[in-house]
């Protein structure tokens, strides 16, 4: 049987080392490759305030049209913007990712522009925060939080303008319209704890249950299950079209 590429694209300030919570856990039938955001990594940043179109074209090879995307958090939400841009995958898999960051019923965009404020003053001190705030849906938040820490180092793999530049995404991003219009099919993995999605958000997608913002992290056996699970029916669907 041919192997089900699966691409996976990380959050803010967080790079593709966020994924190696799952090696070892993948079945054979998935071919699971982590890769970094321009910016992350050593990869080449974009110019300071980047537009999605910028984006889109340095991403262009590494999203191909016949890979299942899977984008967390921020990625989920940069992945489906760029399905204006490039050419539709056979599907796409939110992790811990809805329509829009802000909600009314969660983060606002007070508490955004308040972090955003904090981050040009500290970096470093804002992001490790927002580290400790991701790992507290998790069973163990402080064995979420010492994993992160062991993965990532004391400061992210990233620089200031990449890191500006996403958290004015997560402001603006709406891509409330792709879900009907979308060209691909989209599916939303939500964790039943996570303190990033709002309550009305989390009702709207495949809940994972007890678990937050970081499931690679807490329940990888079950997290990687679950997302093969929905890349079959994502592939079989796309073969049924063709």
């Amino acid at each position: 049987m041919p192997c089900q590429r699966l691409v996976l694209l990380s959050g803010w300030g967080i790079d593709q080392r966020i994924w190696q919570s799952l090696d070892g856990y993948w079945p054979s039938a998935i071919a699971a490759q982590p890769i970094d955001w321009p910016g992350y990594g050593g990869t080449p940043a974009l110019p300071a305030n980047a537009t999605l179109a910028q984006l889109a074209a340095s991403m262009a090879d590494a999203l191909p049209s016949d890979a299942i995307w899977v984008g967390w958090s921020l990625g989920g939400l940069l992945a489906t913007a760029l399905l204006d841009y490039l050419a539709a995958p056979k599907g796409l898999i939110l992790l811990g990712a809805s329509a829009t960051f802000c909600a009314d019923d969660g983060v606002s965009q007070r508490e955004l522009g308040s972090f955003q404020r904090a981050f040009e003053r500290d970096p470093n001190a804002t992001w490790r925060h927002f580290l400790r705030w991701q790992a507290q849906g998790e069973p163990n938040p402080r064995q979420a939080y010492q994993r992160l820490n062991d993965l990532l180092g004391d400061s992210p793999n990233a620089d200031h303008a990449t890191l500006s530049r996403g958290l004015e995404w997560l402001a603006e991003l709406d891509n409330r319209r792709h879900f009907t219009t979308a060209t691909c099919p989209i599916v939303k993995l939500i964790g039943e704890q996570d303190p990033l999605i709002s309550p009305g958000q989390r009702g709207a997608g495949k809940r994972l249950s007890g678990v937050g913002h970081c499931p690679m992290l807490s329940q990888p056996q079950a997290l990687t299950t679950a997302i093969t699970r929905h890349a079959t029916k994502l592939t079989n669907a796309s073969a049924e079209v063709l």
